[in-house]
């Protein structure tokens, strides 16, 4: 994560704001501690970011997903 000293984020809070809003999260510092962290409102709280596994046991992968479709892909391609 950015660490932004006060001065910086004055002159360029607009721009720091829009990277914000695009998932870029940065923190803000004065006199080299940091103070305060800004991140879109949508993002997730820290430590509650989404993770590998969480729709495990809630989804059933056929035997032949890998080989769905493949005749008509075939036929697409000419085969």
């Amino acid at each position: 994560m950015e660490i932004i000293n006060m001065h910086d984020a004055k002159t360029r809070l607009s721009q720091l704001v829009d990277k914000a809003a695009q998932g870029e999260p940065f923190i803000i510092a004065k006199a080299g501690k940091p103070i305060a962290r800004v991140t879109a409102i949508d993002s997730p709280e820290p430590g509650k970011e989404r993770r590998l596994g969480f729709l495990e046991g809630q989804l059933a992968v056929p035997e032949d997903f890998d080989r769905m479709g493949e005749r008509e892909i075939s036929e697409l391609f000419g085969g």
